[in-house]
């Protein structure tokens, strides 16, 4: 195992600007053990170049990660990867070739430099749309990481991130001078400060008379994590993977906290404490929303290229949505002590927080329109 001295090292974290990515790169400047943090982002702005925090460096590189060659000069004396950097689409908006370039290719680069430039660790973030749904729709019900499930998965962004996976498990113990080492982590529905889907879900609420409606059956189970927590899960198994490489390596790791697991009250909790007026409404039936998306689907091929509507739901996300696909584990807490950062009314308090100001700001815009 690796000594705690040398673990001042360099990190690197793909997709350091996005969502999960900007916490795990705040949190790891905290990290006395670490030298230096670099992003590297194709999303980054000019004011996101210099990361504030305790590290001696920290800078931000902006690259497309299909870019092998700008990766590489990137890549250059980092000792830890973290590869978050993806499309993330449940909506379809991104055509699957390309949703492939960045998932699969991107991450094909990631481990061919880490192979090229020796460089020994990387953790990967997953998502649990890599299991499924399957195109079934055969339910898991509180699985763990050995749970043995199978069939077609259902999303393609899961298709491309189960593909990615595949390339992450077969990297690991790879030689080139040194051994690579891997892991990976499977993010759920993950919620807290700029989870823009909130947002528009409360905007959605407010344009529908303060009432949220929803699609899952009554005992749906769905697991959704904190950011905070989630960016805390990678900043550790980061660490442990060096401090205990036969423990990590090749092991995989679902993100977990203390959220309740029915993501449409959790929804609610959050949405109503920015806004007592907003009240759960009714379920909508599963035929009724089949038959709007087949609707929708219609009329858009119809009034293309006259029309072009915002993106809507469509039938693998709805399927996933009524879906029960939920675990219980305690796998990253024995492998390398993880707990949770924060509690759940600590992270519904850090959400609804920022999702006031959000709320806030769209609303003034609203209002200058007219």
């Amino acid at each position: 195992a690796a000594d705690e001295a040398q673990l001042t090292q360099v990190y690197l974290v793909t997709g350091g600007c996005g969502f999960i990515g900007k916490k795990i790169v705040e949190l790891l400047s905290q990290q006395d053990y670490i030298k230096e943090v670099r992003v590297f982002d194709s999303g980054a702005r000019e004011e996101e170049k210099i990361i504030p925090g305790k590290t001696r460096a920290s800078s931000c590189i902006i690259g497309d990660i299909r870019d092998y060659n700008l990766l590489l000069a990137a890549m250059r004396g980092v000792h830890v990867v973290i590869h978050t950097a993806a499309i993330v689409d449940y909506r379809n908006t991104v055509p699957f070739w390309e949703m492939k370039a960045v998932n699969v290719g991107g991450t094909e680069n990631v481990l061919r430099a880490c192979c090229v430039l020796n460089i020994p660790y990387v953790v990967y973030t997953s998502s649990i749309a890599a299991v499924g749904p399957n195109t079934l729709c055969e339910p898991m019900r509180r699985g763990n990481e050995d749970t043995k499930y199978s069939g077609e998965v259902e999303l393609p962004y899961g298709k491309t991130k189960a593909m990615a996976e595949k390339l992450v498990f077969e990297a690991n113990g790879k030689n080139n001078g040194g051994k690579l080492t891997t892991c990976i982590i499977r993010a759920n529905t993950v919620y807290g400060e700029k989870a823009t889907f909130l947002r528009d879900l409360y905007l959605f609420a407010k344009a529908g008379n303060d009432v949220l409606d929803y699609l899952e059956p009554e005992n749906t189970e769905r697991n959704s994590t904190y950011v905070g927590n989630g960016a805390w899960m990678h900043v550790l198994a980061a660490r442990h993977l060096q401090l205990k490489p036969d423990l990590l390596a090749g092991q995989v790791y679902y993100c977990y906290d203390d959220t309740p697991r029915r993501g449409f009250l959790v929804t609610h909790q959050l949405l109503s404490s920015v806004d007592p007026s907003i009240r759960l409404g009714s379920r909508i039936p599963y035929w009724k929303m089949w038959l709007i998306i087949h609707l929708h689907r219609i009329i858009k091929a119809l009034l293309y290229p006259f029309w072009k509507p915002q993106p809507f739901l469509n039938l693998p996300l709805l399927n996933t949505i009524v879906t029960t696909f939920s675990y219980e584990t305690d796998k990253a807490f024995r492998h390398f002590g993880y707990k949770p950062l924060f509690t759940w009314q600590e992270s519904k308090q850090r959400t609804v927080q920022w999702l006031k100001a959000a709320a806030g700001n769209e609303a003034q815009k609203v209002l200058a329109l007219f």
